[in-house]
Order: structure tokens, then sequence, then C-alpha cells
């Protein structure tokens, strides 16, 4: 290698590395300190009732109560679904207290994930459907809803609250099904001598810091990575609207939007705020034109993050009376349940309240895969062992021509390695040489890596599959707690023999990178190292020191990924081991597991004499 291009190639390699290290510092290491966080439980005030145009548009108050005090006492009507349990406060008829009967805070399941909370305790987080009238809320923040009857609102057992204002009755019968879903049934009924022309307002409302939020409700999921969309999210005229919380604050542009600040739907949609697995989203009735809108006049002046629907409005004549129905999702974005509200409810693009990303083309067709595998074998994490075996048969024949030619490069490294000492001095006479001697023995220097072009984007989707998808969170596999965390063993804690947690050893200066470091990351080190073996060797020195070294710097980085993403990595390697090792001695040539095998059975072959 020249000068040149050996002094370009250690600034490539030592940009690369920094990268990695960067990343396990920037992103892992506090993906991985929020994984650990406990659940806070604070507190704020209660706002009073305003117009239309300051729905929300009120600043921030100091937090007063803890979630506890603030849903008790009276003014609440309790419900208990199949998915969801929690209470209504009956002023302002919003869902303000929501807990996910399903899901929890760590793999002991021993508290509920807690979606919504009161606006009097810090992180107030609620939805709900006002009603206005022109510019003024008939139905409004803190309206006086009564409840109709008794009884605790269940999945058999709808609930009827009423409304009594000047001139217009609103009948409200609140539902929740065996999932996620709210129904909001109004019947509004002009008891005046004029007309009314009335409109359904959705608001979905966030108050807080948002990145608190997230490691307040779910510390799992509360991370910097970027790699799963949490923020705006909505589908309007069958468009799917994002932007994510940084901007979306920053009060940057949002694609679709008008010029008067709406997103405009005549064919149904949803609207609502995302988090990476949890979504609180407003669906309107999907026969009426609505415009989705976000709410900037809050955001500039420090108040909550207010996301909302407007529906079309329709006119009243006195004593008539009209029912609409609108709905609210609150709740965990499986996919299942999403799809069944998209193909049985008719609910446009549903199931990319997920996000899928830019390769959605293999993201969702390897999840389908996947769901499919672990129905038919009973865990996710058969499923991924299962789904690696399918994804490389029919790369088989690619990497099959790979590794021939890469046997025909190593069989090439002695002679090549005098083409170097008997032209040192004329290195142009050198490369001629060594691409006559490729050209005589049929072998191509690039052919071992074009399967690479196959494995990154597969490798990409797969991680991004793994990470968004909520099937995988919690869930147990062998000796792992959770497929979607990483390894819990570590070296300091003799691979989960001692009672030592791994995030505990990680945290140990200095050293606690090394020895917190699991066996699953190990063995990807090991792995691809076993591979590396098998591929012709650099000539240049400084080459294959680096490269000797990737298996070290990657086992650090995969400390921090998903295990069942470093399983699939590692089984990955294992079947490429044994296809390359099978197809190189095929082709007779020597590797050096086979030289160590042969040394320690006594085979090994004696020098000619």
């Amino acid at each position: 290698m020249e000068k040149q291009d050996q002094r370009n190639f250690l600034i490539a390699m030592a940009l690369m590395v920094a990268f990695v290290f960067g990343y396990q510092k920037v992103f892992m290491e506090p993906a991985q300190k929020r994984f650990e966080a406990q659940q806070a439980a604070i507190t704020a005030d209660e706002q009073t009732g305003v117009s239309v145009s300051e729905l929300s548009n009120l600043p921030a108050i100091a937090a007063t109560k803890t979630v506890e005090e603030a849903i008790s006492g009276p003014g609440r009507v309790k419900f208990d679904g199949e998915s969801v349990d929690g209470s209504i406060r009956l002023a302002g008829s919003r869902i303000d207290d929501l807990s996910l009967r399903k899901h929890y805070l760590t793999v002991e399941k021993k508290q509920e994930i807690r979606l919504f909370r009161p606006e009097a305790s810090e992180y107030g987080y609620f939805a709900t459907y006002y009603w206005a009238d022109g510019t003024s809320l008939v139905a409004g923040r803190n309206s006086p809803w009564v409840q109709v009857g008794l009884g605790k609102l269940t999945t058999i057992s709808p609930i009827k609250l009423r409304l009594e204002t000047p001139g217009l009755t609103i009948d409200r019968t609140v539902s929740v099904d065996a999932n996620y879903m709210f129904s909001f049934e109004d019947t509004l009924t002009n008891t005046g001598d004029a007309e009314r022309s009335v409109r359904a307002i959705g608001s979905v409302e966030r108050h807080g810091d948002y990145k608190g939020f997230l490691e307040a409700t779910d510390p799992g999921s509360a991370t910097a990575s970027g790699l799963a969309h949490m923020g705006l999210m909505g589908v309007v005229d069958g468009e799917l609207r994002m932007k994510k919380y940084k901007p979306l604050l920053a009060l940057k542009n949002i694609d679709g939007e008008t010029d008067e600040g709406t997103f405009p739907s005549t064919e149904g949609g949803w609207w609502g705020l995302t988090d990476k697995y949890w979504l609180g989203a407003l669906v309107p009735q999907q026969d009426r034109p609505f415009n989705g809108i976000v709410n900037k006049k809050s955001i500039a002046t420090d108040g909550p993050l207010e996301v909302r629907t407007e529906s079309e409005a329709f006119t009243l004549a006195p004593g008539a009376s009209q029912t609409t129905r609108n709905s609210i999702f609150a709740g965990a974005k499986r996919f299942e349940v999403l799809q069944d509200y998209q193909n049985k409810e008719g609910i446009p693009r549903m199931v990319d309240a997920i996000d899928w990303g830019w390769a959605f083309f293999l993201t969702k067709p390897f999840f389908y895969v996947l769901e499919y595998l672990a129905g038919v074998l009973g865990s996710f994490g058969w499923a991924i062992l299962a789904f690696t075996v399918l994804i490389k048969l029919p790369l088989v024949p690619l990497f099959n021509q790979s590794y021939k030619s890469m046997a025909k490069m190593k069989k090439l490294q002695e002679p090549m390695k005098e083409l170097n000492e008997r032209f040192a001095a004329d290195p142009q006479r050198k490369q001629q040489e060594i691409m006559k001697l490729y050209k005589q023995e049929g072998a191509n220097p690039v052919g071992g890596c074009v399967p690479i072009l196959f494995t990154i984007p597969i490798f990409y989707a797969l991680y991004k599959t793994l990470y968004v998808t909520l099937e995988m969170r919690q869930t147990p596999f062998l000796f792992l707690k959770d497929l979607s965390a990483p390894d819990p063993t570590a070296i300091g804690n003799l691979f989960g023999l001692l009672p030592w947690a791994a995030s505990d050893i990680k945290a140990i200066p200095v050293i606690g990178v090394v020895i917190g470091i699991g066996i699953l990351p190990l063995l990807y080190g090991i792995t691809m190292a076993a591979l590396q073996s098998l591929s012709p060797a650099p000539t240049d020195a400084t080459q294959k020191m680096v490269i000797s070294a990737m298996p070290i710097v990657f086992t650090f980085v995969f400390g921090g990924f998903a295990a069942g993403l470093v399983m699939y990595w590692v089984w990955s390697n294992i079947l490429s081991f044994a296809q390359q090792y099978f197809i190189m001695r095929r082709n007779g040539v020597d590797t050096e597991l086979g030289k160590t095998i042969s040394r320690l059975l006594g085979r090994e072959k004696e020098p000619a004499d």
C-alpha cells in the first residue's frame, strides 16, 4: 500500500473507531440509564375554561399534586376494560387517568404503564372531545358533565353523561372496546329558539418536558437514538404526517400543512401524539371531513403541547337532534390490534402508527414473517433463529460464489507475498503482476464483498423491526428476560450465576465497560473473529492489525444492542462460518481452524524435505 493510501486508510479507520465509541457513549449509555430509571409521580393545578381560540393557550403551572392525589375524591367515573383501567374526569368529560393492564414498567410486572395523567399532576396528558358553536365553546375544558345513572365503564357496560347548557343539551354515551378505543357517541339537541351551528373539537394535550414524560412513562423506551419516531403522527386524506417532538416544539414546518395551519382530510383518518410503543390519538367520525391542527400558539407561549381535530360543522334547527360518534385511541401500538382497527373499522393506515421507517418494504414483511413464526414456534426467540435461516436461503448461491472467490484469494496469499517482496521498488510493475495473477487464477478481489450489499439493509431492517415493534418488548427467551433489552448477563456476574445486576456492573468506573459485557456480545466477537480467519488476510501489516481489532470493537458496540438483534447476528455468523468453511475445504484451501484441529489431533502434515 502506498504511503498516501496508507495514511487515508488509517484516517478512515480512526474515524470509524471514534464513531463506534462515540455512538456507544452518546446513544447507548443514556438509553441504558433510562432503561433503569423509575417512574415518577408528581403534580400541577387545574386550569379554568376558555374560548376556542384559547383552548389550551395557558402558561405552564407549577405541580401541586401527585397522580394519586389528583385522581382521588368525587367527580370521576371509573372504567375497567380488558386492556385499560382508570377514570374519567366529569369536569370536561376528559380521559385523564389511564393505565395499560397488559403492559408494565419492568419485567417483574408489578406496576402498569400509566399513559394518561391528570392535568393537576406532573406530565399531565389527557384527551377528550369539546363542542363549539362558532367561536364559543359550549362544551369546554371544565364544563360540568354529570353521570346519568350509576356504575363504572366496562367493555360490556357503557356510561351515559349529560351536559345542559343554555339552548343546547348534549347526551354522551362513552364506551370502550376490548383493546384501546374509547367511543364518544354524542346526541346534541337544540333546546333554544334559534339555529345552532356546532362542530366537534377533539383534543390531545400533554404538559411538561417531553423527555421527562418519556422517562416517567416508560424508561425502556425513553431513548435519544431517534430510530423510532416519537412526536406528532396522523393520517389525513391517506397521507401519513409526522414530526418529531424536538422540531415540533421548535415550530418547524410540517409537510402538508396549509396556509391556514391545518391538515384537511375528507377521507377519514386520525391525529395524535406517538411515543415508541404508545399512542394517544383522535379518531373523528370517519364519514365527516375534519382538519388536523397543531396548537402552535400554545407552544409559542410555553403552554402545553396540544393537537386537535375540528370536524365539519352541522346545523341544528330549534328542537332538532343529531348524533355523532368520535373516538379516542389510548394504548399500545400492538400490530394485531392496529390491523383490526384498519381492516374492520375502516380507519386508514392505522398500522402505520408503528414507525416502519424508509425501509418499510423490508420491515413490514420481516415483521409479518416473525409474527407468523412466533405463532408457530411459540416464541419470538425461536422465530428470530428460524427467520435467520429463511433470510440466508435465498442468498446461498450468491454467498457460494463469494466464498469461492475468497477461497481463491486465500490460495493466492503466498504468491502475492512473493510479488510484493520481488517488486517492492516498482509499485506499477507489482500491480501489473498481481492483476496478471488474478486473471490466471480467475480470482476476483472484490467478489467477497458483494454479499455485504445485501446484508447491510437486511441488518438495518431487522434492527428497525425489533426496535419499534411492541411484540418484542419484555418477551423472554431462554436466559433472556427481555429480547428488546440489552443482554442481562455480564462477565462480572459470571454470566448470571452471581446475583448482581449487569447494569450495576456496567456502572463501575473504568472496568465496568469491560466486565459488564454479556455473553451474547462476546459470542458475536468470537464468531466475527472466526469468520475473519476464513478470509484472506491483508498483506499490509497496519490493515491486518486494524481488521483484527474489529471483533473487539464491535463486541463493545453490541453490548448495548437489543439482545434479540445480537442473537440474530451471532446465529447468522455461525451459519455463515459453516457455509464458508465447507466451501473453502471443497476448494482445497487450508483454514486456520483446520490447521488448529489437525494440530490438536496430531495430524498436521510434516514439511517436505
